[in-house]
């Protein structure tokens, strides 16, 4: 069976610098990979500069803009990677993520990285995901 490719973009701007939100992969599954998500509005500018927790959030809706999208779920995923660019205080406000999961009933295998810096400079943290159906 071909493996079909669906690109999952619920706001455009990201196709303009050259990558979808997601992209559904079909085949004896559906598949989504998502780009990484961070506290950004639909025009891709940067909220909550400085403020983990309302970054965290917002990653987190962004995130499941893409999944509904797809028809899916937080419940859906199967992989998290999380980048932050300050670890210690992303533990201060990991409650923000850990329920959110949690309401879902889903814990997901996950991996935290801390980094140097995000894409855009005003950004402490962004989310990338695996999920299926």
């Amino acid at each position: 069976m071909a493996v079909e490719r669906t690109a999952v973009n619920p706001v455009t701007w990201s196709v303009g610098v050259g990558f979808n939100q997601g992209e559904i992969v079909s085949g004896h599954t559906r598949t989504l990979y998502c780009s990484g998500q961070a506290a950004t509005g639909d025009d891709g500018t940067p909220r909550h500069e400085g403020d983990m927790a309302a970054q965290l959030a917002l990653s987190l809706d962004n995130l499941e803009a893409v999944l509904a999208k797809a028809d899916m779920s937080l419940a859906n995923l199967v992989r998290l990677t999380v980048y932050t660019t300050d670890v210690d205080l992303l533990f201060q406000h990991y409650g923000v993520l850990a329920s959110r999961l949690g309401a879902a009933r889903v814990a997901p295998p996950t991996t935290m990285l801390g980094v140097t810096r995000l894409a855009i400079p005003a950004l402490m943290v962004e989310l990338e995901a695996t999920a299926v159906a």
